[in-house]
């Protein structure tokens, strides 16, 4: 089975995507439904997908949530958002009906880098574990260091650092985001989903040679068995189609044997989302 790990849907007629703002996002400043995504997953030969929150919404979730139950399976989880902070989290969390894999918030969107490090987001964190979900990371290398202790203070929860960090590629930045990256990478309870590395990229023009060394790096730190295929469709079509984002995954894989390949593009995904 081959799973692409990461990808969102949304609504605008329901409700805003507070981060969809300026020109340079006006491509993708319209809502984007599955019936959208699922010719290009059968076209490339993906089975199945995890969905991802976009909004801080419980609203949203749960329309992610009937989204999936009605996709015959090809949406296999939901990761959703939650109030991490929420006394009441727990409830909350049991209310959610469908496949819910996993809780994100956007915290590179948090003034305080430290955001993760605070006790009332702790406990949330702790709650999300012993609900058997697992927590995306969204952030950037300003945040890495607090993702770092928080993984470390938490291993009974089962972390997924989403976009591998959001690399400066751009810029060529490689440090600290390296040796960061390496350092989250020795912890076991922490995968990464190899994702999101065009849109880090100069959009109009970026090549291959460009994203490789950042691809191989989370290959090289995590291993297959703890990397996951993500599109990030269909933000990532503001640098590059979904065929050409799933092509440089699989340029960046080409050394390793096939049942690595087969890990890093579904079975890693299905064993750290616990999808059916």
């Amino acid at each position: 089975m081959r799973i692409d790990a990461h990808h969102h849907l949304w609504d605008l007629t329901k409700r805003p995507q507070p981060w969809l703002t300026g020109p340079e996002l006006d491509p993708i400043a319209r809502s984007f439904d599955f019936a959208e995504l699922r010719p290009l997953l059968d076209r490339h030969g993906i089975d199945a997908t995890v969905v991802v929150q976009s909004s801080s919404s419980l609203d949203e979730t749960r329309e992610l949530l009937a989204v999936a139950e009605a996709s015959g399976g090809r949406i296999a989880g939901v990761v959703g958002w939650a109030d991490l902070t929420d006394p009441a989290l727990p409830d909350v969390l049991a209310s959610l009906t469908g496949p819910l894999v996993g809780i994100r918030h956007q915290v590179q969107d948090e003034p305080d880098p430290w955001w993760l490090a605070r006790a009332a987001v702790r406990r949330g964190l702790a709650t999300v574990a012993a609900a058997g979900l697992a927590y995306d990371l969204l952030v950037t290398p300003r945040e890495l260091p607090a993702a770092l202790e928080t993984v470390a203070a938490l291993p009974e929860l089962r972390f997924v650092l989403d976009h591998a960090a959001k690399p400066e590629i751009a810029s060529g930045g490689w440090e600290p985001w390296a040796a960061q990256l390496a350092a989250l990478g020795a912890l076991p309870n922490v995968s990464c989903k190899l994702s999101g590395l065009v849109t880090e990229a100069t959009w109009a023009g970026w090549e291959p040679a460009d994203l490789l060394p950042y691809a191989r790096h989370v290959l090289d730190v995590f291993g297959p068995a703890r990397t996951l295929f993500g599109s990030d469709w269909p933000v990532c079509t503001l640098a590059a189609p979904y065929g050409a984002v799933l092509a440089l995954a699989e340029s960046a894989s080409t050394h390793l044997p096939p049942p690595d390949q087969a890990a890093l593009f579904g079975a890693t995904a299905a064993r750290v989302y616990g999808l059916t």
